[in-house]
């Protein structure tokens, strides 16, 4: 095992963990952020560079410290080594950079994205985002496009994490979609509208960390912190899928089907489009109770999972009849 410190926090890890996982052993405000690495993805990483790190000592062998920042899920520990994020200004800093970098093309569209509340790119503007921009150029803009009968691509919010690539490449049969042209000029498309039609294509909206795919059948139906999500699970025939979901209520209606995600975002295991788009009643599933929600979240705002009778208060008799008074007097105006 090597002995890593990150932020002055000692933690035990395995040879050629990186020093982002290794950051998520401890937890906390310590874990840098990541847009684009996906530990359920082999390759992700290393495009964002919202995840870098300075590392002020490289190991118990070689303690001179790196010349420059890292990206820390591409980076692997070594014995000894020590490693600021929070607790250096110039990770700070160079993290605002890489914030004004990815909201140069973003538009500022969060009241009508489907993704706002779960928006990690929401969460690094508000932590790293900057009132004003350097960028004196023109935005990047790209009409709406059905890249699936029930998916919906709006490549002007795209930051390019490749997620929904690794996705489509490793757990579809085959891949119709990626990036098309090179540099300023990249977008995600397909040669062919409406090409993305497998079993599991739907799981390029849940590894999304913004709002570029969105789900056509929940599109501009609520706000999610509207909603009650609820954990279930079904018997789904389909052999690489478990069907354990969460259920996004609103009142009685299920409107949105979702794979279950860990506290990092991430999907916990892949779902296929029958429980996603097409179990939408109640009756469909197991029920398992109320999905647990951080405090930090804005879904929380409606969220409970037990509800707790009202305290009995006890009032002046006196104070009660004036009170009925006052109200009589007020409804006959």
């Amino acid at each position: 095992m090597f002995k890593v410190t990150i932020d002055g926090i000692p933690v035990e890890v395995e040879p050629g963990t990186s020093i982002l996982n290794a950051a998520r052993q401890i937890g906390g405000d310590i874990v840098p952020p990541a847009m684009c690495y996906y530990s359920k993805l082999e390759g992700s990483g290393g495009k964002c560079r919202t995840c870098l790190v300075q590392v002020s000592k490289g190991s118990e062998k070689d303690p001179r410290p790196m010349p420059k920042l890292v990206a820390s899920c591409r980076t692997t520990v070594m014995d000894g080594m020590e490693v600021k994020n929070i607790t250096s200004p110039e990770v700070i800093e160079a993290r605002k950079g890489v914030v004004e970098m990815l909201l140069i093309n973003h538009p500022l569209d969060c009241p009508v994205c489907d993704q706002a509340g779960e928006c990690h790119l929401q969460d690094l503007g508000f932590e790293h985002g900057s009132a004003k921009t350097r960028y004196e150029f023109d935005r990047r803009k790209f009409e709406r496009i059905d890249i699936g009968d029930k998916i919906q691509l709006h490549m002007t919010r795209c930051i390019l994490c490749y997620r929904c690539v690794f996705t489509a490449d490793q757990i579809t049969d085959r891949r119709v979609h990626g990036i098309l042209n090179r540099g300023d000029h990249s977008e995600i498309s397909t040669y062919i509208q409406q090409a993305v039609d497998n079993d599991f294509s739907g799981n390029v909206i849940d590894v999304c960390p913004v709002g570029a795919l969105t789900d056509k059948t929940f599109r501009f139906k609520n706000r999610v912190w509207f909603t009650k999500p609820v954990e279930a699970h079904r018997d789904c025939d389909h052999e690489k899928c478990n069907g354990k979901v969460t259920l996004w209520y609103k009142g009685e209606d299920v409107i949105r089907v979702t794979a279950r995600k860990d506290v990092y975002g991430e999907v916990e295991e892949f779902i296929c489009n029958t429980c996603r788009f097409d179990k939408k009643k109640t009756a469909d599933w197991v029920i398992e109770g109320p999905r647990k929600v951080s405090n930090q979240s804005v879904i929380s705002s409606n969220h409970y999972d037990t509800l707790k009778p009202l305290p009995v208060v006890k009032t002046n008799p006196l104070l009660q009849e004036a009170n009925k008074d006052q109200f009589e007097r007020e409804t006959r105006l």
